[in-house]
């Protein structure tokens, strides 16, 4: 591994003071943003691990999420190879753009049809989706009309779901089987957003029981 470098280590621009920071999902690996920071920022970040930053319009700190609530938990600090920009590795809470976008990069200049390697990001991007749907409540939204409904309903919905997933594997489709598990963990992810429990919540579960024996695990089949 290599060492880390101080913060003396790091070239602020000599007219500004600032720095480029490069902000990325740490779980999903997906840039949401770009700002500046100044020393006194980058140090109460790698002091408090609160993503902080330098505004140049308002000349201050900010901490993200601090009047949003859509905070940024540092995991790591990374300087580039020239340490002339930063890259903040989060865990986000929420949407991290200001429009209520998971990302502030969602204007494509250029599009193509990106590798899919997994589940991993998708289901926080859905899920920050859902608890910003939740929290703003826009009409003619599926997530808005669910919630009217009360809890009961999203469960009726999951219990729905599941059946549709153990008749598409039962009948071996596997395009219909992808489509009902796709809608089951999406009513999944509402019912945690109700909750308040977070994919990251789940994924610490699994963390926990993976490569290891005696834990509490799923009961045993038969």
């Amino acid at each position: 591994m290599t060492p880390p470098i101080s913060l003396d280590s790091l070239n602020f621009d000599a007219q500004t003071g600032l720095i480029p920071v490069v902000t990325q999902d740490a779980r999903s690996g997906a840039v949401l943003m770009q700002a500046w920071a100044d020393r006194a920022a980058v140090e109460r970040t790698l002091d408090t691990r609160e993503a902080t930053y330098y505004s140049r319009s308002r000349q201050e700190q900010w901490v993200k999420g601090a009047t949003s609530g859509h905070t940024q938990q540092v995991v790591d600090v990374q300087a580039d190879c020239d340490a002339d920009s930063l890259l903040y590795r989060v865990e986000q809470t929420g949407p991290a753009c200001h429009t209520g976008a998971y990302s502030c990069y969602h204007q494509p200049l250029l599009t193509g049809d990106a590798p899919q390697a997994g589940l991993d990001g998708t289901l926080d991007r859905v899920y920050a989706t859902i608890t910003e749907r939740l929290a703003t409540l826009p009409e003619n939204s599926y997530v808005a009309r669910l919630h009217a409904g009360g809890l009961d309903r999203v469960l009726k919905k999951i219990s729905e779901e599941s059946g549709e997933v153990l008749l598409a594997a039962k009948n071996a489709d596997r395009a219909e089987l992808a489509t009902e598990v796709a809608d089951l963990l999406f009513h999944t992810l509402f019912a945690m957003a109700e909750v308040g429990v977070s994919p990251a919540d789940v994924a610490a579960v699994l963390h926990a029981r993976e490569g290891k024996t005696g834990l509490k695990g799923p009961k045993e089949v038969g």
